[in-house]
């Protein structure tokens, strides 16, 4: 026994071996290609139009669960460079082809959503060579890289040995939850079609996500009888019950590894002053590289809330007059999002392959842990990525945000070597 699992250790050493070799020569090969060389070309001449493009889809409103009008625009540009079988999904994700459809793929995708609600003034604009304005980096870059590569692919007749499926997906920000994904990955057509997805989720070639940090958020919401702050003092108090909850949640353990967070991100209740509120709530984000350590923190979180009630009950008794007994205090939990968490393998053909290409380019990059669209199929087993559509950034989630368009070229080089390399070329 011992000696069959040498030999297959062997084997598969070797195996490794011949595949790290190979890799880096298939980039070669696909690099020498005339129709990547113009299509590299061409992707280093254009970034006047590429800033264009940034521009005019950051002044297109995306907010969560707002995302059409932008989905329209990005449909039109899809249609305008002839890509195939180009349409909106059931959920709002829009989908277009190169070189087939219906059959294996590579996917390559952007979310169209930002965290911006409807009506916020989005005031883009460049100076110099730097675009600024809500979503011009988080994800204008991305979707910029998206139909950038597109379009190489298209105006350079580059020509995959596997179709290419080009996605500006929903709801990756906030409460979205990851939803346009989580459609792609479990009902779509294509779900057990896509051999390996590549996300462009922002600025920059520094990072490679190949872990998918996972996260739990909870709408927390207390409930009392509420009345006058003077002629019903004494009823119990939905606020007061936040506030003990939030201390004594506040006092969990949180172990260095596996790192683990939370947050109470917002809070809300009340109607004025002198009232006591009939309801209260909060919103909690609790993150971690370990589901273990996010169940832990849940049911710390449930066990403050059922002491703070219980500790307001008393209180009541001991403040409050007979004639607001029954007290009806009561605390709801809500789900409001569940972003699962995953890790790719470290021998996986997407993480060779990138790597490969960083080596090529003398680009240095390191491997993160994030919550990202890729965390979808990074929890199924999947080979996934996300990676950044070149330049830098900054600002993000801030009316402040900003874009630099310079090293671009080497992000948006990055990307078409990595799918074209996952999905063949010229042979």
């Amino acid at each position: 026994m011992r000696c069959k699992m040498l030999i297959t250790m062997a084997v598969n050493a070797r195996a490794d071996a011949s595949a790290a070799l190979q890799i880096p020569q298939e980039i070669a090969r696909i690099s020498a290609l005339p129709t990547v060389r113009r299509a590299l070309s061409w992707l280093r001449s254009r970034e006047a139009e590429f800033a264009g493009w940034q521009m005019d889809l950051s002044r297109v409103g995306a907010p969560p669960f707002g995302e059409n009008a932008r989905g329209e625009w990005l449909l039109d540009r899809f249609r305008d460079l002839g890509l195939e079988n180009t349409h909106r999904d059931p959920v709002g994700n829009i989908l277009a082809f190169h070189g087939g459809s219906d059959t294996h793929c590579v996917a390559v995708s952007a979310h169209l959503d930002t965290v911006f609600p409807a009506g916020t003034p989005l005031n883009i604009k460049q100076q110099g060579s730097r675009i600024y304005g809500p979503g011009v980096s988080d994800n204008g870059a991305g979707l910029t890289a998206l139909l950038a590569i597109a379009s190489a692919m298209r105006t350079c007749v580059v020509k995959p040995s596997v179709p290419v499926l080009f996605i500006g997906n929903v709801g990756e920000e906030g409460e979205g939850d990851l939803r346009g994904m989580r459609h792609i990955f479990s009902a779509s057509p294509y779900k057990n079609l896509i051999l390996h997805t590549l996300v462009l989720d922002g600025a920059g070639s520094d990072t490679i996500v190949a872990e998918a940090l996972g996260s739990r958020r909870y709408e927390v919401i207390v409930r009392g009888p509420g009345g006058h702050s003077w002629s019903d003092f004494g009823a119990p108090n939905p606020i007061l019950v936040l506030a003990t909850a939030i201390h004594e949640f506040a006092q969990t353990t949180i172990p260095v590894s596996p790192k683990t967070t939370f947050n109470i991100g917002v809070i809300r209740g009340g109607t004025s002053v002198n009232s006591i509120p009939e309801s209260a709530s909060m919103r909690v984000d609790i993150r971690s590289t370990s589901m273990a350590e996010m169940e832990r923190l849940e049911a710390a979180l449930h066990l403050a809330l059922d002491r703070a009630i219980d500790s307001e009950n008393r209180a009541t008794e001991q403040r409050g007059p007979q004639k607001h007994r029954p007290y009806g205090l009561n605390c709801e939990v809500v789900p409001i999002g569940d972003r699962p968490a995953g890790e790719l393998d470290s021998n996986a053909r997407i993480l060779q392959v990138i790597r490969a290409v960083d080596t090529h380019l003398n680009n240095a990059a390191q491997i993160q842990r994030a919550s990202t669209d890729a965390n979808i199929p990074l929890s199924q087993g999947r080979e996934a990525i996300a990676i950044g559509g070149g330049g830098s950034g900054g600002g993000a989630h801030t009316l402040q945000e900003w874009f630099d368009p310079a090293g671009r070229a080497l992000g948006l080089t990055r990307i078409l070597l990595i799918g074209l390399t996952l999905a063949g070329a010229g042979r």
